[in-house]
């Protein structure tokens, strides 16, 4: 599943290398707009006459693609780095299936590091019951449930959670890189 994931992956970098050099931030609403300049992206590719980009580009995931990610400052992840810093290996790659193959693993791994933070924690399985332990008859009810008691664990776990200091993940937001202009490159 996550070198199918890492093969979409470098796809769409390829396909959007240097889509940001492409973005124009328009800062006259109250809410900055970012705006896709299609025709230059295109043009600088040679690619004017193509249908099937022109159609993703027309698309609504792509729209979606650019306002989630048109924005100079936010938390950059391994399709940015791809973009940016990666033209020349995925390039370079292009002939070669065995170094295209060792990449895509390398990527599935990091996808699956990304997914699995604390890998040293394992998961206890629950064992199945045994033949027949529904006929027991000495299993007891399950207790009800005391409602004072629940609303005060509720009420100092929120206690505790105001005096706490707020949990963060490692994700930072910074400036995303551009990576290299469009023009730089010849595809298909």
């Amino acid at each position: 599943d996550k070198e199918v994931r890492a093969i979409f992956l470098r796809l769409f970098a390829q396909l959007f290398q240097g889509y940001r050099s492409c973005l124009q931030l328009i800062r006259i609403h109250a809410e900055p707009v970012i705006h896709f300049h299609k025709a230059a992206f295109l043009g600088q590719r040679g690619l004017i006459e193509n249908d099937f980009l022109t159609k993703v580009l027309n698309g609504m995931a792509f729209a979606g693609f650019v306002s989630e990610r048109g924005p100079p400052f936010r938390t950059c992840d391994l399709f940015d780095e791809l973009v940016a810093f990666e033209v020349e290996r995925i390039k370079a790659e292009e002939g070669n299936p065995p170094k295209m193959i060792k990449h895509v693993r390398e990527l599935a791994e990091q996808l699956f590091k990304n997914e699995n933070p604390n890998p040293h924690i394992a998961f206890q399985k629950v064992p199945r019951p045994t033949e027949g332990s529904h006929l027991r008859v000495h299993i007891l009810p399950f207790p009800r449930i005391n409602e004072g008691r629940v609303q005060e664990l509720l009420q100092e776990g929120l206690a505790r959670s105001q005096g706490a200091p707020p949990a963060t993940r490692g994700d930072k937001k910074c400036v995303v890189p551009a990576g290299p202009p469009v023009g730089t490159f010849l595809w298909f």
